[in-house]
């Protein structure tokens, strides 16, 4: 971890703390978490008053962001429990959960159903493990499908086939280490519909092309996939994250 300091700005009456973080980055980053701490990461050679300056021009939208994020909580999904009739989503469907009792453990989906077969059914700690392993699977079968398909696009511009890595992130669909060649999910992507899924690799698979938010990487991804703000959309309403 870089160094780390708590700084407070003052924009139009209103009082943002937030977290400063000195990395080997080159722009400066913004992060609006779900419990609504912000957070920035800055490169080692930009003022402290250049970065106060940012976060108050992001006023609006950071208080805005926490808002919802407040606005969100009572909907936040429980924590699982693991019993039969809880329900998972996977690419949009939700699909229930049956816990069975048996000597063979093992994790089966017909697309209807998750069969959760186990020897203690009364071991949350196992039956966590087990469905964790399958959705991690599922995960690498449906990001790396997509990112399979998607590649030709991407291929004729000289990008190398992407590694593809899957995180649990708290406000980020996805990330990209263009000359790394990566391309990080985030876990939960899974449950959002498979097009919105789409568009998040479409969009960190443009940014091979174009690293930075600039109107040329609008543009490339507007050509790439014209629905995307339609996506993006729908998305938001999925999952709760702020991502900029």
């Amino acid at each position: 971890m870089g160094d780390v300091t708590i700084r407070t700005v003052v924009s139009g009456g209103d009082t943002i703390v937030y977290r400063l973080e000195r990395k080997p980055v080159k722009n400066l980053n913004l992060r609006i978490r779900r419990d609504g701490s912000v957070r920035v990461s800055a490169g080692a050679d930009i003022p402290a008053d250049e970065i106060d300056a940012f976060v108050c021009g992001k006023s609006i939208y950071i208080h805005k962001a926490i808002q919802r994020f407040g606005e969100l909580v009572p909907y936040r999904p429980q924590p699982k429990r693991y019993v039969s009739g809880e329900t998972f989503y996977i690419q949009g469907r939700g699909v229930r959960l049956k816990v069975l009792r048996a000597e063979e453990e093992s994790v089966a989906w017909d697309g209807v159903y998750i069969t959760l077969s186990v020897k203690d059914p009364d071991d949350t700690d196992k039956k966590r493990r087990m469905m964790n392993r399958f959705l991690d699977q599922q995960c690498k079968d449906v990001f790396g499908g997509m990112i399979t398909r998607m590649y030709p696009i991407f291929r004729k511009y000289g990008v190398a086939f992407p590694v593809l890595r899957i995180r649990d992130m708290d406000t980020r669909w996805g990330s990209c280490l263009a000359k790394k060649g990566i391309i990080t999910l985030n876990k939960r992507l899974l449950e959002a519909p498979g097009n919105c899924i789409e568009y998040v690799i479409m969009h960190e698979y443009c940014h091979f092309l174009y690293p930075n938010h600039s109107k040329a990487f609008y543009d490339f991804l507007t050509v790439q996939m014209p629905d995307w703000k339609e996506r993006k959309s729908i998305l938001e309403k999925e999952l709760a994250f702020v991502h900029i």
